[in-house]
């Protein structure tokens, strides 16, 4: 029993340190336009989502219940599987943090869990249907649905402000992206809290401390949401740096479209139980909002960084949780040495990461360089013209007709070219 209750303590510890991974490697999907877009000062703006993530963790258990009831056989799991499931969870998280990508956390849990319980009971306590109709499909569906909304929202945004006053018009859509970006800190609370719900009531049911069907109690609830709130505030500066400077150059009206394109899917889908990825439905609407803007250009190879990165999460995820759990069936001694492993790992990318620091002072210093697609576009689109430019224009011109005016003139040539 006491080894039982260890091993148990063991999960929740793991599982609340998945949600601040989580919190400070999705800050980039509520926040990352806002700071681009200079919105809000970059600490101002993980504040004010670290509040609303804590909020938006009280408003649904739908995500929490498709987890501990639905995905996986909760009778058929010990506390180890899930325990190695968020190993394989953390270490993505923290490695795609390191190189800047904007992966899934949502899809590296899955995928653990969905590895780790393989490798624990077999194929059968997955529970296919529902991975395919509230996994894969709204990971596919909703970015693109997202992408195509703030594209015409976009343009619409650009259409009816045409004949307004520039700078009233560019003032009322940092005022609107302000609140978009709260609407979507509050649904990533609201979907992505909730499966660390899941999970923790997942294992207290494959422990024996809940019954099975239960739904997550009030302490999981606040302690998940803490957790996340807390991710939030430290602030994935690699991460908000990619998606605010790396896919697009982003005006206001551009920044409103997409925060409240992403808003509106994500929470569609919390009320719905789809446990998708809010990473995927942000970078798919920020994606669209570039192309919604006449001479806007996405840059395509950070796109396709990021969708490797996306097709890997699931399966990456689960081979190392399955790892994780061959270990942990080994008795206690493997359990410790996987613990041992999380940390030394997770040690060993923080000191890498301090090699180049990115925070708060500096994430909007440098931008991706522009991919092939967007220096092709850029070389067959003139520049516009500038004072020197256009007096120069204005010049030859004029030189030009006096000298076929006036034969000697034009056989003389100037001085300066002597």
């Amino acid at each position: 029993m006491e080894s039982f209750s260890l091993i148990l303590a063991m999960v929740v510890i793991t599982a609340l340190a998945f949600d601040f991974t989580n919190g400070f490697h999705d800050t980039a999907n509520a926040m990352a336009t806002t700071i681009s877009t200079g919105a809000l000062k970059p600490k101002v703006a993980v504040a004010m989502s670290a509040v609303l993530n804590l909020v938006g963790a009280f408003l649904s258990v739908e995500v929490a219940n498709t987890i501990s009831k639905g995905l996986v056989d909760e009778g058929g799991i010990r506390p180890e599987v899930i325990f190695a499931a968020l190993v394989g969870a953390i270490l993505w998280n923290l490695l795609t943090w390191l190189v800047g990508l904007p992966s899934s956390s949502s899809h590296a849990l899955m995928g653990g869990l969905i590895g780790a319980t393989i490798a624990s009971a077999g194929f059968s306590a997955v529970h296919g249907g529902v991975l395919l109709t509230k996994v894969l499909i709204p990971a596919v569906a909703a970015p693109v649905v997202a992408g195509l909304a703030a594209l015409v929202s976009t343009r619409l945004s650009y259409g009816i402000g045409s004949k307004s006053d520039g700078k009233a018009a560019e003032k009322g859509h940092r005022a609107g992206q302000i609140a978009s970006a709260g609407l979507v800190s509050l649904a990533h609370g609201t979907n992505d809290a909730q499966k660390t719900m899941g999970v923790i009531t997942l294992a207290l049911i494959a422990g024996g401390a809940l019954a099975p069907g239960s739904n997550p109690p009030t302490w999981v609830i606040l302690s998940a949401g803490v957790a996340i709130a807390l991710g939030t505030y430290i602030g994935g500066w690699r991460i908000i740096r990619t998606m605010g400077k790396g896919l697009t150059d982003l005006q206001p009206q551009q920044g409103f479209a997409a925060q409240t394109s992403a808003a509106t899917a994500i929470l569609a889908s919390s009320h719905l139980g789809f446990s998708l990825s809010t990473t995927h439905v942000v970078s798919g609407s920020v994606m669209g909002a570039g192309l919604g803007r006449k001479g806007g250009v996405v840059r395509w190879s950070t796109a396709t960084r990021m969708a490797v990165a996306w097709a890997l999460t699931l399966p990456a995820a689960a081979l190392v949780g399955a790892g994780a759990e061959a270990v942990t069936r080994l008795g206690d001694w493997g359990t410790w040495l996987v613990a041992v492993f999380l940390v030394a790992s997770s040690a060993a990318i923080w000191k890498i990461s301090r090699r180049e620091v990115v925070d708060h002072t500096n994430v909007n210093d440098t931008e991706e360089p522009a991919g092939v697609v967007t220096q092709a576009i850029a070389a067959v689109t003139p520049p516009p013209a500038s004072p020197v430019t256009e007096e120069l224009t204005a010049t030859i011109p004029a030189q030009a007709s006096a000298s076929a005016g006036d034969p000697a003139s034009a056989a003389t040539p100037p001085a300066a070219a002597v």
